[in-house]
């Protein structure tokens, strides 16, 4: 007779079920897995094996073969040993069949029965609660997994523990949610002298979740700007964090279950490759752009990245979301993100200063800045130069707005939008508005429609480009607490759109 477990296969953020049936049948002693498993799964048999018998549970002489269903769905990680040794201990009938059938199990065995963390136990979660179906996973994983309400978590630290609980001689409690982790952001605007310019486009771009291009010689505070960003964004919400945790857990970035409301913030290295930025790799793991997701990425030395990497990005900035396509997989994740990118105006980076520019300027800095296309330049909402902060301006005390005083301001008006956007499935910021929804929300006043379209006509901005400016007026305007879009906010949006970086549309 066949018995049954079930366990989950991941396809980006989604858990598709997997049965796993075990049948124990006379022939030549043999232990089978079948059903498309990677090396990993097919290891499964000897680790089972094994912690089997440091429980003193010999394995009768007869052919075991286990199969995973669906048999032409690809099985991979080392998830799979627990839910395998269910199967089998429930078709020894030393577990009762049916309480196994009414769970949904992960784990890896050690050799000695005990159980080791596995990722993706969020996704695998949602998916036991989908099927109605309680969670099995091993104990560092329960307090992750149990963040999912409507399904019951019971985390063991080994296969005794499984068997004892299964068989009612010490059943196990179920997992607790784990502490949601405390902030530990300490670093606050007012610690960047002069650059009020910047800061001001930092407080914009945080508000409307808008990309920001900053351009400055080196040293001018870019770095120092964009790390305090996180200090003046609002906590996820409770939808986000799951979101966002659900794809740090398949990367097994969760510590101890430890969910956290920061907004992630990403900084990859320029050296990085297409697949960490966009996702890929074994198993289509997700890139930074999705890590990112609710975030910040932060791309620090932005020319200086590969071209391929940078053209990669611009249709994920524009539709939230990437597939990774690869022979053995296609995997959608979701990556709705704040690019922050920074640059030098040139190789040398002191094209602004005659006395140490090279001598090819200022050929030297459209070379440099043409590595960035024309449209991923059209994609950044926001253009701002850092200039050089004087020597005179470092030695004063910190002074200017702190990163809690410019947070407040974007809370507020995250909040405005929230409220805004509320019956809109397809927009939670001003960023995402487009369509009639964009002509309802953020037209301005006939002096502001005047404005964009004489500054519209003058530089030639794209659609594309037309539409971001009305985006960001419409930011400034919640930030400025006014329900109309006005010319003064379209004025400054302009400005922003009007920085010396060069205009590729």
């Amino acid at each position: 007779m066949v018995a049954r477990a079930y366990t989950v296969a991941f396809e980006g953020v989604s858990a598709r079920t997997v049965e796993v049936q075990c049948a124990v049948t006379p022939g030549m002693p043999a232990f089978s897995i079948v059903g498309l498993p990677d090396k990993a799964v097919s290891e499964a048999r000897d680790r089972v094996r094994t912690a089997l018998a440091s429980m003193a549970i010999a394995l009768p002489s007869k052919r075991i073969t286990v199969n995973l269903s669906p048999a032409d769905m690809p099985k991979e990680g080392s998830h799979f040993d627990l839910p395998i040794a269910l199967a089998l201990l429930a078709a020894l009938d030393i577990i009762p069949r049916d309480a196994v059938e009414t769970t949904t199990a992960l784990g890896e065995l050690s050799l000695d029965g005990s159980l080791v963390p596995v990722i993706g136990a969020l996704p695998a979660a949602m998916a036991a609660a989908e099927a109605d179906r309680q969670l099995l996973c091993p104990k560092p994983s329960g307090a992750e997994a149990a963040w999912v309400g409507a399904c019951q978590v019971i985390a063991a630290p080994g296969l005794a523990d499984v068997v004892r609980h299964f068989s009612g001689q010490n059943p196990l409690s179920p997992a607790l949610p784990g502490e949601v982790l405390a902030d530990t952001q300490g670093k606050c605007l007012r610690d960047v002298k002069g650059q009020e310019r910047a800061k001001r486009a930092l407080e914009i771009a945080a508000a409307g979740r808008h990309h920001l291009m900053m351009i400055g010689t080196p040293g001018s505070g870019k770095s120092m700007l964009a790390a305090r960003l996180p200090g003046i964004l609002p906590p996820l919400t409770p939808a986000e964090a799951l979101e966002t945790s659900m794809i740090h857990s398949l990367a097994g970035l969760l510590d101890e279950g430890g969910i956290s409301r920061i907004r992630p913030f990403r900084e990859p290295h320029h050296t990085a490759s297409m697949a960490a930025i966009v996702g890929g790799g074994r198993g289509a793991k997700p890139g930074e752009i999705s890590l990112a997701h609710n975030g910040v990425l932060f791309m620090d030395e932005f020319p200086e990245f590969p071209r391929t990497v940078l053209e990669t990005l611009r249709q994920p900035i524009e539709t939230g979301e990437v597939m990774v396509a690869r022979a053995n997989a296609h995997v959608k994740y979701p990556c709705r993100f704040m690019l922050i990118a920074a640059a030098n105006p040139c190789r040398c980076g002191y094209l602004s200063d005659p006395s140490r520019a090279c001598g090819r300027a200022p050929t030297c800095g459209e070379d440099y800045l043409g590595r960035i296309s024309g449209p991923l330049m059209d994609r950044f909402d926001l253009r701002v130069e850092v200039p050089p902060v004087s020597y005179a301006d470092l030695d004063l005390p910190p002074s200017g707005e702190s990163s809690a005083e410019v947070a407040l301001r974007v809370a507020n008006a995250r909040a405005v939008q929230a409220d805004r956007y509320e019956n809109e499935p397809d927009a939670r910021l001003n960023s995402d508005i487009e369509g009639t929804l964009l002509d309802r929300v953020a037209t301005p006043d006939a002096a502001g429609k005047d404005l964009l379209t004489k500054v519209a006509d003058r530089l030639g901005l794209s659609a594309r480009g037309y539409h971001r400016v009305l985006r960001v007026a419409r930011t400034i305007a919640d930030l400025d607490g006014s329900d109309a879009v006005q010319r003064h906010h379209v004025a400054e949006a302009v400005s922003f759109r009007l920085s010396s970086v060069r205009e590729n549309s």
